[in-house]
C-alpha cells in the first residue's frame, strides 16, 4: 500500500462490488460490505494477487465499485 491513504468512507460500512477479474474468484469476494479506506484492493487467489481499483471516485459513496487492474503473482 502506498504512503498515501485516500479514505473512502467515513468509518461506516458502504456496499463493496468487484468488476471483471478470473472467473474463479470466490462469489465471497465479489460483493459485501466493509469499512473502505483504500481506493485499491488487493486480493490473495491462487499463487498470486488480484488487483482491484476504485470507479466512482466521490465523497457521497453508498456503493463501492472496484475494478478488477492486473494480477501479480506471489514471490517464492
Amino acid at each position: 500500500m502506498s504512503d498515501h491513504v485516500s479514505y473512502v468512507s467515513d468509518g461506516s460500512p458502504i456496499e463493496v462490488v468487484l468488476e471483471g477479474g478470473p472467473e474463479d474468484l470466490p462469489r465471497a469476494f465479489r460483493t459485501g460490505r466493509s469499512t473502505l479506506i483504500s481506493k485499491k484492493l488487493k486480493i490473495q487467489h491462487r499463487n498470486g494477487y488480484e488487483h482491484f481499483e476504485l470507479v466512482n471516485d466521490s465523497t457521497d459513496i453508498t456503493t463501492a465499485i472496484f475494478r478488477w487492474t492486473m494480477r501479480t503473482k506471489i514471490a517464492e
